[in-house]
């Protein structure tokens, strides 16, 4: 890699005489078991919350836990847990990637609970059951806030997003989540496609993408504790999809010093051109990871790698 001496920048440059080695092995341990109850006992709160209320309980409507702790890849950093609570009693639908198909051909009509009032019925479930000094209401989510017995979590109200494939003789879908915030737009998310592929690439590589994954993400919060202006715009699921497209061939050296050697080798010499990570995905394989309606973008991950490079010292 380029440039892999020491740096001078603003943080200063890499740690002389560090036992990386022993510090990787201790941040790619999984979470300890903890902080997956204090996980478990917030899903069990919002799900209470839900069933608790006259107007949602008689709905259709799955919570799960999703993102980084469903994932089993946070690190202690991440203070929340996504919590989604969806409707699947309607759906927004997308026929762009079919041939042919339409509401018509399957006999859809308009739903009449709209995604503005469900939001609004989750709102006034969570604050009748954790009381209103407990809940914020955010653009995207509700955030709860922590006690002993459980950790901070984002509810995130969501219709079930259907993209369907196909003909109307042979037809298959996709299912996700989609959210409309506040202030307008829309996200898509898949979390049950990014949980099934990470659980398949952990298992591919030998429990190591999940645990790179975690060094990853505490090497980079380290970075911008210490004033490293190149972690600041890498967000934690940024750095789970990156790990997701290094090769698992990348992966089951002796040390996990040669894995992460391995694996912000790859990842720097292919983000150095839009040619050479264009297609990579998201670990759901269903989003684009460089694309211009992302938050992040190519130059900037370069970029952090290269500093994550020289931090560590690797020449």
């Amino acid at each position: 890699m380029a440039n892999s001496s020491t740096t001078t920048t603003k943080g200063g440059g890499a740690m002389p005489g560090r036992d990386w080695e022993a510090t990787f092995s201790n941040w790619g341990a999984a979470p300890g078991t903890t902080q997956q109850t204090k996980c478990e006992n917030a899903e069990r709160a919002v799900r209470k919350a839900i069933c608790a209320s006259t107007k949602l309980s008689s709905k259709d409507i799955t919570v799960f836990t999703q993102g980084s702790y469903a994932n089993r890849t946070n690190v202690r950093e991440d203070s929340d847990v996504d919590v989604c609570v969806m409707y699947t009693g309607a759906f927004f639908s997308d026929y762009s990637m079919s041939d042919g198909l339409n509401d018509a051909v399957f006999g859809y009509t308009d739903g009449k609970y709209s995604y503005a009032e469900f939001k609004n019925d989750v709102e006034a479930a969570l604050v009748s059951y954790f009381d209103e000094d407990s809940v914020t209401r955010g653009n995207k989510a509700f955030d709860i806030h922590a006690n002993t017995y459980r950790i901070d979590a984002d509810v995130v109200p969501a219709f079930e997003h259907l993209r369907f494939h196909g003909t109307p003789q042979n037809n298959w879908s996709d299912s996700g989540t989609q959210i409309l915030p506040d202030d307008g737009g829309e996200i898509i998310n898949w979390p049950r496609q990014n949980y099934d592929n990470g659980v398949q690439k952990n298992e591919d590589t030998g429990q190591r993408f999940k645990a790179v994954t975690r060094i990853l993400k505490r090497l980079r919060n380290e970075m911008a504790d210490e004033g490293y202006d190149a972690a600041e715009p890498i967000p934690s699921y940024l750095i789970e999809c990156l790990v997701w497209n290094v090769p698992n061939e990348d992966f089951g050296h002796y040390t996990w010093t040669e894995d992460v050697r391995h694996a912000l080798a790859h990842l720097w010499n292919e983000t150095r051109t839009d040619e050479s990570c264009g297609e990579w995905g998201e670990v759901n394989e269903l989003k684009y990871l460089f694309n211009s309606w992302q938050p992040w973008n190519r130059n900037e991950v370069n970029t952090f790698l290269q500093a994550a490079w020289d931090y560590i010292g690797f020449e």
